[in-house]
């Protein structure tokens, strides 16, 4: 796990009673998705960012298409998600993340009971996963002198981000070029075939199972980028990312606890271009996914629903909207990507 991520929660994590009483090993959990036969284990945290600024839960777990892509699985009204991870040694875990008590998140670990230590593993993940260790009080301080997003400031602009760097890249790469069914076709059997089952997994399909590892990744054989994934020319690429990460030639992860200082955006811009099958557009979304958020993505999505959000028929050229943000410097993106996914939550 990166430096960093495991700074201690501002309050305990506080288990709960599960509807109004204890439940007993063998009686399952009451809640739809969990492993029949096994109890749960719930934990709350609090929803406070690192500067002391609010957190919209609902918000973050809506705030990228990623969401969408195994191993998350989003409830029906995407209020909560599933998430199969890693947690330091021994099985993967599926947790399930949704609201607590006032003012708090939960987090509820399925399948067989976990040691207090195991729980605190999991809950750093999640912590991660859901970048509460961020300090977004600067962008709210510049968002509330702007019309169009002081709405942001009651907890919004946090982007939920996968456990590793690592998975972000491939999922990155495999929205490139192609329509959106094609990526969730390409991640979905990166994880049914080469993700780990986490205690309670289906039999069949991508959920319950964890993201492929490098190592994984780099042992699977051409014919399965091509027959099973359907990658195309994607295909070559995958192979070549994941054995360089796996050979330890590539580290992904530093990215994800690198300062500007330690790795300015210019230079960390760079070193994702020379990636395999990355491009600028998917630097800058890799950049987006890390908290580096000076660029904004700008594509054949993006583009038409800046022109929504404005009520206008027409698009707006790049060089205009780009103006229009740059008074957010290292959050210009992040402001342009509030904008045009505000509609994400009613």
């Amino acid at each position: 796990m990166p430096c960093g991520l495991l700074r201690p929660l501002e309050e305990p994590l506080r288990p709960l009673v599960l509807d109004g009483r204890l439940r007993q090993p063998g009686e399952g959990s009451g809640l739809a998705g969990a492993a029949e036969g096994y109890p749960v284990t719930t934990l709350e945290f609090p929803l406070v960012g690192a500067g002391g600024e609010p957190v919209d839960l609902v918000r973050t777990l809506n705030s990228h298409g990623f969401v969408d892509l195994p191993p998350m699985r989003p409830a029906e009204d995407y209020r909560s998600v599933e998430l199969t991870l890693r947690a330091g040694r021994g099985r993967p875990r599926t947790v399930r993340i949704h609201s607590g008590r006032d003012g708090h998140g939960a987090l509820t670990i399925l399948g067989p009971a976990v040691s207090p230590a195991a729980a605190e593993r999991v809950a750093a993940r999640v912590r991660h996963v859901l970048r509460l260790d961020a300090n977004l009080s600067p962008f709210y301080a510049m968002a509330a002198d702007d019309p169009d997003l002081t709405w942001t400031t009651a907890g919004a602009g946090r982007m939920i981000q996968s456990p590793t760097v690592f998975e972000d890249v491939v999922k990155t790469v495999c929205t490139t070029n192609c329509a959106w069914s094609a990526t969730r076709r390409m991640v979905s059997a990166l994880v049914e075939h080469l993700g780990e089952a986490a205690p309670g997994a289906p039999s069949e399909g991508p959920f319950g199972r964890t993201f492929p590892t490098p190592e994984a990744m780099a042992e699977a054989g051409e014919a399965f980028y091509r027959d099973t994934a359907r990658a195309g020319y994607r295909g070559a690429y995958l192979i070549q990312l994941a054995r360089a990460v796996a050979a330890g030639e590539i580290d992904l992860e530093r990215y994800a606890t690198a300062t500007p200082d330690e790795l300015p955006d210019e230079e960390l811009e760079r070193e994702l271009l020379e990636l395999p099958g990355v491009g600028p557009y998917a630097a800058a979304h890799i950049m987006m996914t890390v908290g580096r958020y000076h660029r904004l993505i700008l594509d054949s999505w993006s583009r038409p629903a800046y022109a929504k959000a404005l009520g206008r028929a027409e698009l707006v050229p790049d060089r205009t909207i780009e103006r229009r943000f740059r008074r957010y410097g290292p959050y210009a993106g992040l402001a342009f990507w509030l904008l045009i996914t505000r509609d994400w939550v009613d």
